[in-house]
């Protein structure tokens, strides 16, 4: 049964200090949603309810400093149910894949929807609505939708500003959302990935402040050294933190963060959200009491989010009662002084978000026929983008095509796909054509409505007529991921919330998104997680090569470029 709020006393702690780095035998008094005193001074007081635990653990509630709550493919309510159990009462997300899609009314829905929620939510403004100028998104914010967003509560910054050439040559639009953020003690975030030397002085001395792209070692202590706050990465495609974890070391302070960015239904529910980051630093060497600020303490304190993050007098009472610390596993978890979640399980029956016009009915995609697909053959090079395994890096190939009747092809003895990006918002329906490796794929096609930051339709295979059936079935299905071999659809997953998010509770949508790697493995993929791969084959910031509605995007060189090299 739910504890109420009220004078609670939890007897016989072992309290993680995030100050002091030390672990107090004590006795912590709570009144309301605050603690109003820790001691041992406290073995005799009375309160309305009193826990002996019995020597547990007590740490605070983690705070994951960066994410995409759409990431998760469901609603922020059944976020909620998959994490706090785990001990993680706050979360930072940036709704820019909403945003993407729908603009200011799809965040607004995201803020409603977060609201009355066992944790609290904090939101920062979408930044890059779109992420460039080299593809189509379904809606775009400009300043005066940001500075209004700004003015929000609940809305603690900018979100990753990820145009760095922009930076580089100090456009103005750029330079004016750092201001924003800086004018009303708000925080311009950061997304720097790869970038180094005088480069990354620039961008942040332009007055970004945080980054969450390292994913070397060397990468990780300059932008230290340079004074950023480092977030340090674990999600479902891009998993950073072994290559980081030296750098969880108390004397970098308050200057690092542990966050999950983009996590998959799957691993939200076997691994968990930045709990698993906790456990996994440990596992490697991290000092638990260390790590445990990273990602509570410091990530608060870089937000600006007072009395959280910490146990202490005045400090919120987001507390999670341990067995041990390398495990990290919760057996309670109390927000705002109220027990939430026991032995896995949420003790609160959370809201159903109510539906809004605007982010439902958001794929309208064209009419292609196979010719549309068809690359014609020049005696040429081709450039191929290659898929990193757990990175969203990807690598620029150049190599002699597969040929037949006259056109390129896709060659599964090869691992060459065709990759197609279909712009699904119904403004023009403007498409392009490209190669990619790494996939693995011996038959069929994927496809999603998931495609990072712009959202149009991805899909990648070595059948044409595979590619199209895909295509077709994610307009009916109003968005959504589909696996399809010899004409038929064998596995699928319906979004119909702005084409990102189900309706469904997690555990449904994780065994389809089960079925859906299942299906892709019976394909001949060999991607862990191939969907959310294919997702950010289109994110144009992120180098190397990657196909957006408009075309070939060199990333380095800020440029679009033609499939067949020497042909600019």
């Amino acid at each position: 049964m739910q504890r109420r709020a009220g004078s609670l006393l939890l007897k016989n702690a072992r309290l993680v200090n995030v100050f002091t780095l030390e672990i107090q035998s004590t006795h912590i008094l709570i009144a309301g949603e605050y603690i109003a005193s820790i001691g041992d001074f406290l073995g005799n007081a009375s309160a309305e309810q009193t826990i002996d635990l019995g020597g547990a653990f007590v740490a605070p509630g983690l705070i994951d400093a960066h994410l995409h709550i759409e990431s998760s493919l469901v609603t922020p309510p059944e976020y909620a149910k998959a994490v706090v159990p785990r001990g993680v009462t706050g979360i930072v997300a940036d709704p820019h894949e909403v945003a993407n899609v729908a603009g200011v009314p799809a965040i607004q829905w995201m803020i409603q929807a977060s609201q009355r929620l066992p944790m609290d939510v904090w939101f920062t403004a979408s930044s890059s609505v779109p992420a460039t100028t080299m593809e189509t998104s379904g809606a775009s914010l400009d300043m005066d939708a940001i500075e209004r967003l700004l003015e929000e509560p609940e809305v603690v910054g900018v979100a990753e500003l990820m145009s760095i050439p922009d930076f580089l040559a100090a456009n103005p639009k750029e330079l004016a959302k750092v201001i924003a953020a800086e004018s009303r003690r708000k925080r311009p975030d950061g997304h720097a990935p790869a970038v180094t030397g005088i480069a990354l002085q620039a961008y942040l001395a332009a007055g970004v402040a945080s980054d969450h792209e390292s994913t070397t070692l060397a990468e990780g202590k300059e932008k230290l050294a340079a004074g950023c706050f480092l977030m340090i990465r674990e999600g479902s495609a891009t998993r950073n933190l072994e290559a980081l974890v030296s750098l969880i070391d108390a004397k970098h302070g308050d200057r690092i963060g542990l966050v999950t960015d983009d996590r998959l239904p799957h691993d939200l529910m076997v691994e968990g959200g930045v709990d698993f980051l906790v456990r996994k630093a440990i596992s490697l060497g991290a000092d638990p009491a260390y790590t445990i600020r990273a990602a509570s303490y410091n990530s608060a304190n870089y937000f600006g989010l007072r009395r959280r993050g910490a146990l202490a007098p005045g400090y919120q009472a987001d507390i999670v009662v341990l067995d041990d610390l390398p495990t990290f596993s919760a057996r309670m978890v109390f927000h705002r002084g109220v027990c939430v979640a026991e032995d896995g399980r949420l003790l609160k029956t959370l809201p159903i978000p109510e539906l809004t016009p605007a982010i439902l009915n958001t794929t309208r995609l064209p009419k292609l026929a196979i010719d549309d697909l068809r690359i014609p053959a020049q005696e040429k090079l081709v450039r191929v983008i290659e898929v990193i395994p757990n990175q969203i890096l990807t690598r620029e190939l150049q190599i002699e095509p597969t040929i037949s009747g006259g056109s390129v092809v896709a060659d599964a003895s090869r691992d060459l796909a065709k990759l197609i990006c279909i712009e699904r918002h119904g403004h023009h329906g403007q498409f392009a054509v490209a190669l990619a490796r790494g996939f693995g794929l011996k038959l069929g096609a994927l496809a999603g409505t998931v495609a990072h930051d712009h959202h149009n339709c991805l899909a990648v295979g070595v059948d044409d007529s595979d590619l199209l059936v895909a295509v077709r079935r994610l307009e009916s299905l109003g968005g959504g991921f589909v696996a399809v071999c010899d004409g038929s659809v064998i596995a699928e997953l319906s979004l119909p919330i702005a084409g990102l998010l189900s309706d469904q509770p997690l555990e449904t949508v994780g065994q389809a998104i089960e079925e859906l790697d299942h299906a892709a493995a019976s394909l001949g993929c060999r991607l862990a997680s191939p969907f959310m791969a294919l997702s950010f084959l289109g994110l144009a910031v992120i180098p190397e090569l990657r196909l957006t509605d408009r075309g070939l995007v060199d990333v380095n060189a800020n440029k679009f470029v033609p499939i067949h090299v020497n042909d600019e």
